[in-house]
């Protein structure tokens, strides 16, 4: 295990994991409120075919979305952190969509108009009536988000670079590159427990906020 942490570039794995996961999660939930919103409390023709559009993202396989970021990005976003980020976020918005919209269909107008009729201004009913509302919703997704970003392999290969390398390419790299089938499983092992520290907190705050 101290080994494995001491080797070079591995501390620079562990943050650039952690922290392209918190800002592809943060990012993800934000691009993805305004669609759910509008497949939530709107009916109108084409409805369908927009979340049909929303969610195919989701369902392309990893080297397609990379391929296709690497065509239809600047060639300075090639292999950088930017790009990882762009793609995780299109690549996932979906799940907010999916998670958030039937939540947000749900809350009755009558509540959020009402707050408005009160003189609540649109910020206010957004954090003190929406958001706790929708708070299971959002913790679910963000959730699944982080995980999914946490352990990235397809994009970040395709679309990273020095520097943005995560744990699950690193573990690939040294199961079959560098013969470290040691020092893999140990990466392997510490990806597994933050998984499930991240996926305990998320399910205590999101019973928390059901209450």
């Amino acid at each position: 295990l101290t080994r494995t942490l001491r080797a070079a570039g591995i501390g620079g794995v562990l943050w650039f994991t952690l922290w392209q996961a918190v800002v592809s999660t943060v990012l993800t939930l934000c691009a993805g409120l305004a669609p759910a919103y509008v497949l939530a409390r709107y009916r109108f023709p084409g409805r369908r075919m927009v979340l049909a559009l929303v969610t195919v993202p989701f369902m392309l396989p990893t080297v397609v979305l990379g391929a296709a970021f690497l065509a239809l990005l600047p060639s300075s976003w090639h292999h950088s952190a930017q790009a990882v980020l762009v793609a995780h976020v299109y690549f996932n918005i979906a799940v907010v969509v999916r998670l958030v919209a039937p939540l947000w269909a749900a809350i009755p107008f009558d509540l959020t108009a009402a707050a408005r009729t009160l003189g609540a201004h649109p910020r206010q009913v957004l954090r003190h009536v929406l958001l706790p509302l929708l708070r299971p919703a959002l913790w679910s997704a963000a959730t699944v988000v982080f995980l999914f970003t946490f352990t990235s392999y397809g994009v970040v290969r395709l679309l990273g670079g020095v520097g943005t390398t995560t744990i699950e390419v690193e573990v690939a790299r040294r199961a079959t590159q560098l013969g470290d089938v040691d020092g893999a499983a140990v990466l392997s092992v510490m990806q597994l427990l933050v998984l499930a520290v991240v996926v305990l907190v998320a399910s205590s705050r999101q019973r928390r906020s059901a209450v």
